[in-house]
């Protein structure tokens, strides 16, 4: 196998058993760069000599040598931070955010920043500036979003992982559509100082930078050396790792079910979630049907928090420039324009019912702490697409991404692990959610349910190079 497909983890014992250097390993993902990325255009800001200068003066610390990528909302000094816009062309950041300070601190080799949509608000990743980003399983087909650019770019080996963002399923859509594995954590675990736009107001509560991976032993790993507190991030909670066991897993059950009851998914995706279910039941974890009834509360919260506020923030930024956006942001605002403007006084009530809904669903999940899920109505998307048919009924592109939307609004943490195939032979993942700071416990079932499934290689990332 080409080593830059190897799990991160794998790569790092190759490294510290000096069978590869760190020269070596940026030599390789550069090959794979240079072979893959002009066909899906995933890494948009990419030198392959300030690689190579990185991997010269690799000095010590968990990471060292590991070559990682970095969605380009979160700023990298010295990169570009453009966040996909024409509107912000050429912008750089000045500063690393302080999980890329974290990174760089244990010794990551940072390849480079990785295409979004416009403004982060969409599920498909495109934009006027460097066009859109293909999905290593199918190139007529979408990576997903907004970090569709990291996730493909991890999938093919073209970065060992990475972070991307999360408000509504940025980092497990993109996982899902691409095959991988990712972590929203709840927000604070995580700091988010450095992302752009900062994570504050609504988003605060939404928002999360997350660990994407090929492996979740990646993911737990990247979220381990991350999660400490960062006492300049408001939103930065002072929570010390919380080590969880496969026996402690065991202990908490765990709730599944394949749909809402209002939006259907296709009958492979039911397949991937009742296969993990039936997994974990059979490693002996307590594993029951069970189901919220407040999801749609919760999901009509965050429609108010993302679609409408999000449009709301935006409106300084774009006045007098709509004519310079792309047609994917266009039709965000669209969206958001469509619906009856929030007042004062429905942005209050609005605030004030999530944290009422944040209660309902935890009490909900006293019992049952863990929930199993759909990621998406549907596998990977081709290019454009808004609406498919499923069980007789259409569903659009927003509902169709319900699934992770209502743990933004719990503010709780949510993995993707690869588990199905679609009949187009496309990756399925299924979502492991659990209660705010409980990330640990979702990461260690996550694990057990990627002991029977998790990734496979994209037949387009396979190419010739270092063999493991």
């Amino acid at each position: 196998m080409n080593v830059t497909l190897l799990p991160a983890v794998a790569q790092l014992a190759l490294l510290e058993q000096r069978k590869i250097s760190p020269l070596e390993l940026a030599e390789e993902h550069i090959r794979q760069v240079e072979h893959l990325n002009p066909a899906l255009n995933a890494i948009i800001d990419f030198d392959a000599e300030r690689v190579r200068s990185q991997a010269r003066q690799a000095g010590g610390g968990e990471l060292v040598g590991l070559p990682l990528t970095i969605k380009s909302s979160i700023s990298i000094k010295g990169h570009r931070c453009e966040i996909g816009s024409v509107l912000r062309r050429g912008s750089m950041a000045e500063h690393d955010a302080e999980s890329v300070t974290r990174l760089r601190d244990h010794g990551a080799v940072l390849l480079g920043a990785t295409n979004c949509p416009e403004f982060l608000m969409a599920y498909e990743t495109g934009n006027l500036l460097y066009g859109r980003t293909n999905n290593p399983w199918d190139l007529s087909r979408s990576a997903g979003g907004s970090s569709g650019g990291e996730a493909a770019a991890i999938a093919a080996g073209m970065s060992a992982g990475g972070l991307g963002s999360d408000s509504g399923g940025s980092v497990r859509e993109p996982a899902h559509f691409c095959g991988i594995c990712s972590l929203k954590p709840t927000p604070g675990r995580v700091p988010g100082r450095g992302h752009n736009p900062p994570c504050i107001g609504p988003f605060s509560t939404l928002g999360a930078i997350g660990p994407m991976g090929r492996t979740i032993a990646d993911v737990s790993l990247l979220f381990r050396l991350l999660a400490t507190h960062d006492p300049l991030d408001p939103a930065s909670a002072p929570v010390e790792l919380q080590p969880v066991t496969i026996e402690d897993a065991k202990a908490i059950a765990v709730g599944w079910f394949e749909d809402d009851g209002l939006v259907p998914v296709t009958e492979s995706t039911r397949d991937a979630v009742r296969h993990a279910a039936r997994e974990l039941e059979e490693q002996g974890f307590d594993v029951r049907p069970f189901r919220p009834a407040w999801l749609e509360a919760a999901r009509e919260l965050w429609w108010k928090f993302f679609v409408q506020c999000g449009a709301m923030f935006y409106a300084p930024t774009i006045r007098g420039r709509e004519e310079e956006l792309s047609p994917i942001f266009r039709n965000f605002l669209d969206i958001a324009r469509s619906e009856t403007p929030l007042t004062a006084e429905s942005l209050l009530q609005a605030w004030a019912d999530c944290d009422t809904i944040r209660s309902r669903l935890l009490a909900e999940m006293r019992e049952v702490p863990i929930l199993l899920t759909p990621v998406c109505s549907v596998p990977a998307f081709r290019h454009g697409e808004r609406e498919w048919k499923i069980d007789g009924s259409t569903v659009g592109y927003l509902d169709a991404m319900r699934y992770t939307q209502w743990f933004n609004v719990l503010a709780s943490p949510a993995a993707v692990v690869p588990v199905g195939t679609s009949p187009e032979g496309l990756p399925i993942g299924v979502q492991v959610a659990g209660r705010p700071f409980e990330d640990e416990l979702v990461l260690a079932v996550a694990a057990a349910i990627e002991r029977a499934f998790g990734y496979r290689r994209p037949r387009f990332a396979e190419s010739k190079g270092h063999r493991a």
